[in-house]
C-alpha cells in the first residue's frame, strides 16, 4: 500500500470563489481508477505554512502509476494544479 499524500498553498485569497472551485475539481482525481480512500483536508496548525491537503491510497506502485499517468490527473495538474498552487510538499509512505 501506498499513501500520497501532499501539503499545498494556494495562490488565490482564503475563503475566495477560486479557492473553492479548485478545491471542488480536485475531487474528479477520487475516480481515477486505483484511487481509494481521497481525501481534501484543511490544515489547522500554526506549525506548517500550508493551506491545505490532499490525501489517497494506492494498492501498490502499479496502481499509483497509473493514477500519475492518467489523462484525468495529468489534465488537472496542467490546468488547474500549475497554475494555481503557490508551494507544496509532496509525501508518499508505505506501513512499516
Amino acid at each position: 500500500m501506498i499513501r500520497h499524500t501532499v501539503a499545498f498553498r494556494l495562490r488565490h485569497p482564503s475563503g475566495s470563489s477560486e479557492e473553492a472551485a479548485f478545491l471542488s475539481e480536485a475531487l474528479v482525481l477520487r475516480d481515477i481508477p486505483g484511487v481509494r480512500n481521497f481525501e481534501r483536508l484543511r490544515q489547522v496548525s500554526d506549525k506548517n505554512e500550508y493551506a491545505f491537503g490532499f490525501s489517497m491510497e494506492f494498492a501498490d506502485r502499479e496502481a499509483y502509476a497509473v493514477y500519475n499517468e492518467h489523462p484525468v490527473h495529468t489534465a488537472f495538474v496542467a490546468t488547474r494544479w500549475v497554475p494555481e498552487v503557490e508551494a507544496f510538499q509532496e509525501t508518499d509512505y508505505q506501513p512499516l
